[in-house]
């Protein structure tokens, strides 16, 4: 199995949104899930709004898009879409 390096980017519904709360349950989901090496920066986007973008491995196999649909449903969360998926090498 090939492992994928991905970023995913969660975009707040209001600069007041808990990013420290979105964080921890995306943390959560992804460990479930079977993500390893979870990291997490954040993203000044504009009027005081700043996204959380998460950079996890996850097997290449298994299809991201179920975990993105429930990244999206997390409360103050208004959109999650994947930004950059890379094949790790070795």
């Amino acid at each position: 199995m090939a492992l994928a390096l991905i970023k995913i980017k969660i975009m707040p519904d209001s600069p007041q949104a808990d990013l420290d709360n979105i964080e921890t349950k995306t943390r959560e989901l992804l460990e479930k899930q079977g993500s390893k090496s979870i990291k997490f920066e954040r993203e000044p986007i504009a009027f005081g709004l700043i996204a959380v973008i998460a950079m996890i491995s996850w097997e290449e196999e298994i299809s991201i898009d179920p975990t993105i649909d429930a990244i999206q449903e997390f409360k103050n969360v208004s959109s999650a879409e994947v930004i950059d998926f890379r094949r790790a090498i070795g």
